[in-house]
């Protein structure tokens, strides 16, 4: 799994979806394994397991909300972004998380 990711906006009910889309959609053009979780008003959808949360490279959040079950990326890089730019420009944000973990991986951070 190269990464996983949690879409969160205050309702849950349009932003989440689709900016989990984006995300998916995005991740599998640019040849990339991942799994994103929606969290909103119907509860968690597409649940990261502890497992998958470990062995993922990175962990992106789209979302500016408290998000539940953090426990779960204890030792992991975790990166925020706005949701609005993973339904806009959802490759560009994959890039620079990718870009980041690397830079931390390499001390640069």
């Amino acid at each position: 799994m190269d990464f996983v990711a949690i879409t969160s906006c205050p309702a849950g009910l349009a932003h989440t979806p689709m900016a989990a889309k984006a995300l998916e959609k995005a991740a599998k053009e640019m040849g990339l394994e991942a799994k994103v979780e929606q969290q909103g008003a119907m509860g968690l959808k597409n649940e990261i397991s502890a497992t998958e949360a470990q062995n993922a490279e990175f962990i992106l959040i789209g979302s500016d909300q408290k998000i539940e079950k953090m426990e779960r990326f204890a030792g992991k890089p975790v990166l925020r972004v706005d949701i609005n730019m993973c339904i806009k420009k959802p490759k560009a944000v994959i890039d620079k998380c990718i870009k980041a973990v690397a830079a931390r991986k390499n001390g640069n951070s």
